[in-house]
């Protein structure tokens, strides 16, 4: 993966947010990790990317060099973050590309902020918390701090500990996630509303049903109709199912960057 241009901190909601920058032109692309990770975490979705266009990767509270603040996680204020970190760009409309807790936190942005998100990829996501497969629920409803021995032997540990400002937060960052994965929530009425042009991208087996991806598309108003011999009937949501794929190892797939890549266009 390519080294970044720039890196630095945005002001927003009391937050300073880490954020990193790659590529130059075009509408912003703002990338948004999964839990656990870092700003690198869709590497070759940056490098991908920024072949034709500025991609800015950032790290929510509480994630890599984001230091923590005294407030629980909620998809709702990360997706106030966004939104905050696009008008601190102060570049117009951006592009949304968030992975599983970013895709819910970018999804909550596009709601909540309408006029600052142009296009939104959403990858792994459900539309509710049964949109999870039953197993995922179960092993979400375990995350924190008990399973820290666990997770300190993890990579994934490693790499926030090493660009963390306070290395002995990730209990406490695990408490929170859990906390959050618990949350119920069924954002179906939002969806039906969403403004922002829209893809969801999905492995063949991830962590959420087909037919879950399915009614999915359906709120955004894909594959209800034939799309006619010249595709004028089709929807302006896209759905794409990547083979071989799964929830996690869909973010380093070079088939995702290109899926990506060709819906956002400049």
């Amino acid at each position: 993966m390519s080294e970044p241009t720039a890196t630095g901190y945005a002001p927003v909601n009391g937050l300073q947010l880490y954020w990193e920058r790659r590529g130059s032109g075009g509408t912003p692309a703002v990338v948004v990790h999964g839990g656990f990770g870092l700003a690198d975490m869709l590497g070759e979705v940056l490098d991908a990317l920024a072949e034709r266009r500025e991609v800015i990767a950032v790290e929510l509270q509480g994630h890599g060099h984001t230091r923590d603040v005294d407030r629980p996680f909620s998809y709702e204020a990360f997706g106030d973050d966004l939104a905050a970190f696009a008008r601190w760009l102060g570049r117009g409309p951006v592009d949304l590309v968030g992975y599983s807790l970013g895709a819910g936190s970018s999804l909550r942005a596009a709601v909540q902020h309408p006029d600052l998100v142009r296009k939104l990829v959403l990858v792994s996501i459900p539309f509710r918390r049964d949109g999870w497969l039953e197993e995922v629920r179960a092993g979400m409803d375990q995350v924190g701090r008990a399973q820290f021995d666990q997770m300190s032997q993890s990579l994934m540990y490693a790499a926030w500990r090493s660009v963390a400002p306070d290395p002995d937060a990730f209990p406490t960052l695990m408490d929170k996630t859990g906390a959050l994965l618990r949350r119920p929530f069924d954002w179906s009425e939002d969806v039906r509303g969403l403004e922002a042009e829209t893809m969801l991208v999905y492995g063949d087996a991830d962590s959420i049903p087909v037919f879950h991806m399915a009614e999915f598309f359906a709120l955004l108003g894909g594959g209800l109709r034939d799309a006619g011999w010249d595709g004028s009937e089709r929807g302006r949501a896209r759905l794409a199912v990547l083979p071989g794929l799964t929830h996690y190892d869909i973010f380093g797939s070079p088939m995702l960057a290109t899926v990506v890549d060709g819906f956002l266009g400049l």
